[in-house]
């Protein structure tokens, strides 16, 4: 139930779990096609607005010359060991600190190298083997090798606390060694589709290896924090900010400003407020700028506005009945809610044009799968007869059918009882209230009472399973995998309100065999297939009610920032990226380039770079959030 990877896992790959949306930030990644090999000659960027004056520090200030380059972002860090991390923006600034096997073009999202320089698989698929890099270093200068990829695996496949955040991808694995620095040898149980597009940050072994507890290990009790990412993680205050510095010997180059700074905003107006003033740089919004805060900035003096289709999908999660494992129930859901019957009902008393029309403004697409549109291989709609359309005179009629019968205005639950309903809120996403109020009317137009419980970490409630619906929402990664594994029965708790992968605690034999399927097919077209008959599954299933697809809609001042990466380049997202491109290509105002630069490293300016593919074999690449945000 976040929005990220929480409108996240992250990979989202943000982004989210009702605790930080586009958070899980799970978040996770890619459908696109990875070669055997790719050799990568140097990035693609593009400029959004030239504007020649110097970069501001966090304050406003600027420091000593230092060039500061300041986030503004809502939500919290839920954690900053990537063991952990669901939140988008934790899995955002993993994805600075932290290099991952493969990366993804920021122009069309097709697989490149990462930590890894080229790949290949044994003809029965099983044993994937990895090229490490030799030119990467963690940031206490000791080298970075095929051990620490080792290590890290490893600890997720056989510590169960190491596998909450992304556990999903290593399930399959049987055997994972490092038989020289620059060798990783991954053997798999049966064939996996999204092998170079694994979302886990790979950490040093030097300095997890110490770690005795992963479940209570945050990762914030020494800094610099040690990594091998374009950025440096050196300060932390919860709720205040996070801090990194320019890696300078970054191999794929050294980052432009000198310093990053995510400052955290729980009111939105007031962030939007300090990048008028020149106090921020750039703003993400909760997570996207609502419709008159994207309208006030427009024609501002010295401020753009960012704004291309979404990679999110924003929707309503019905609690199925929170379990374990084991099948221990757990939390105080609806038994209502738990009726399918009933939550189709419920869906379909949901304007979704007015939602669109009214909240966001024309500023997102109608919801109607679990994908969103921009990843058109695995978008998915209903046909007509399967449809859930607005229809509250149809909404009511099955209410009836069902049991539930209207009294004096008030639909009556099984025990006899006025049927009231609890859903959650994020109190810092302004989308939540407005639409949490169409709701309450459309709803109580069936007669089904509903009380919005908005709390800045609704988490908390979540992983208790005390709630009956919450607003949902992840960023998804071109690969769907990881916004769909989330729903497996796999993901579900091992010990009742313990925090664990699953989204919306659904488990469920059909949904499990598909998800199977298309983990193991490399035919894309098949693999579609596969998906689309997941989310058909989810659709009818009434677990989840995809509202819209939001717009991403940001912006960022010009006079401090030159030039920045979107993805897609042609017309993307920059906060909330598949990767580090935005803030590692962004470019001071002043035109000067803090860096060494490298001849690996992204061109930013009116040119764009060059990606030379070498090798053979094609391989289909995956993806995860909260992302989902995130982690995704």
């Amino acid at each position: 139930m976040d929005t990220q990877d929480e409108y996240g896992r992250a990979q989202a790959p943000s982004a989210a779990r009702p605790g930080g949306r586009p958070r899980r930030g799970r978040l996770r990644l890619l459908l696109a096609a990875g070669a055997a090999a790719f050799t990568l000659s140097a990035s693609l960027a593009t400029p959004l607005n030239p504007a020649p004056q110097q970069a501001s520090a966090a304050d406003g200030k600027s420091d000593s010359g230092k060039k500061t380059l300041t986030v503004a972002v809502s939500q919290s860090v839920d954690s900053l060991s990537p063991f952990l991390a669901t939140k988008l923006v934790s899995t955002s600034v993993h994805r600075l600190m932290y290099e991952y096997l493969t990366s993804f073009d920021p122009k069309d999202n097709h697989v490149i190298p990462g930590f890894a320089t080229k790949w290949k698989t044994s003809a029965d698929k099983l044993t994937w083997t990895y090229t490490i890099r030799s030119d990467s270093k963690w940031s206490d200068g000791q080298q970075a090798t095929a051990a620490d990829a080792a290590f890290t695996f490893n600890k997720m496949m056989t510590d169960e606390a190491a596998a909450t955040a992304n556990g999903s991808f290593v399930t399959n694995f049987e055997k994972v060694t490092a038989p020289s620095p620059t060798e990783l040898v991954v053997k798999l149980k049966k064939p996996q589709a999204t092998m170079t597009a694994l979302d886990i940050p790979i950490v040093p072994e030097h300095i997890w290896k110490d770690v005795k507890d992963f479940s209570k290990f945050n990762n914030d009790k020494k800094f610099p924090i040690v990594g091998n990412g374009p950025f440096t993680l050196t300060e932390y205050k919860v709720d205040q900010y996070v801090k990194l510095k320019a890696n300078k010997h970054f191999w794929r180059g050294a980052p432009k400003f000198d310093e990053l700074v995510f400052k955290t905003y729980k009111d939105q107006d007031a962030a939007v407020a300090a990048l008028r003033k020149g106090e921020v740089s750039f703003v993400a919004g909760s997570p996207a700028l609502t419709p008159a805060q994207a309208a006030s900035l427009k024609g501002e003096p010295d401020i753009k506005v960012n704004e291309g289709p979404g990679r999110r999908f924003y929707s309503i999660a019905a609690n199925p009945g929170a379990r374990t494992k084991s099948g221990k129930k757990f939390g105080n859901g609806s038994e209502a809610v738990q009726d399918q019957k009933v939550r189709q009902a419920l869906f379909l008393a949901v304007d979704r044009k007015t939602i669109v029309d009214k909240v966001f403004q024309g500023h997102a697409v109608q919801g109607e799968g679990y994908i969103p549109p921009r990843f058109k291989d695995y978008f998915w709609k209903p046909s007509a007869d399967q449809s859930l359309a607005y229809d509250p005179a149809r909404a009511a009629k099955m209410l009836d059918d069902a049991g539930y019968k209207l009294k004096d205005g008030k639909r009556l639950g099984k025990d006899g009882k006025p049927l009231n309903l609890r859903m959650l809120c994020h109190a810092t996403d302004p989308n939540d209230k407005a639409v949490g109020k169409y709701l309450k009317e459309w709803w109580g137009k069936l007669g089904i009472g509903l009380k919005l419980n908005c709390l800045d970490d609704p988490s908390v409630p979540w992983a208790a399973g005390e709630y009956d619906l919450a607003f949902d929402g992840w960023s998804v990664n071109p690969d769907p995998d990881f916004v769909l594994g989330i729903h497996t029965c796999a993901t579900l708790p091992t010990v009742a309100k313990q925090t664990a992968g699953t989204d919306n605690y659904i488990c469920n034999k059909k949904f499990d065999e598909l998800y199977g399927k298309q983990l193991a097919e490399y035919d894309l077209a098949k693999r579609a297939d596969y998906v689309k008959q997941m989310q058909s599954w989810l659709y009818d299933s009434g677990y989840m009610s995809v509202m819209a697809y939001p717009n991403a809609v940001e912006a960022y001042r010009t006079d401090q920032i030159k030039s920045i990466t979107t993805m897609p380049t042609a017309a993307g997202n920059i906060y909330g990226q598949d990767g580090y491109w935005s803030w590692w290509s962004a470019v001071p105002a002043d035109g000067k380039d803090s860096s060494s630069g490298s001849s690996t490293g992204m061109i930013v300016g009116i040119a764009v770079a060059v990606v030379v593919v070498a090798g053979a074999g094609v391989f289909l690449a995956r993806r995860r959030s909260a992302t989902a945000e995130e982690r995704e």
